[in-house]
């Protein structure tokens, strides 16, 4: 429905500054994973966007880190992850992956 750069934007204005509860980070989570099994072709970098809008409207800092996976040839994997201070939300392992970019809240 929006553009990345949009929703991006959303969410930096709204300035969080905190760091999330574990009991907030997996709440998100699952929420997230939940509504994204009613959304066609909801990839990782639309989850990870969705769950960093909800914390930042709770006030909760995170990142969307964004990499590629190592060794895939001639073909190019890229995967986004949620991270908030420190704990991956969404996403899963970073293991085999190089880290391109971290988009923070603020």
């Amino acid at each position: 429905m929006f553009s990345y750069n949009r929703v991006r934007a959303m969410v930096t204005r709204l300035n969080a500054h905190q760091c999330a509860s574990m009991g907030e980070l997996r709440l998100v989570a699952w929420g997230v994973a939940a509504a994204a099994r009613f959304v066609p072709r909801a990839t990782c970098l639309t989850q990870a966007l969705s769950g960093q809008y909800i914390l930042a409207r709770q006030g909760n800092a995170s990142n969307i880190r964004i990499g590629v996976e190592r060794g895939t040839g001639e073909q190019l994997k890229a995967h986004a992850w949620l991270i908030s201070d420190n704990h991956i939300v969404l996403g899963g392992s970073v293991d085999g992956f190089a880290h391109m970019v971290d988009h923070g809240s603020r």
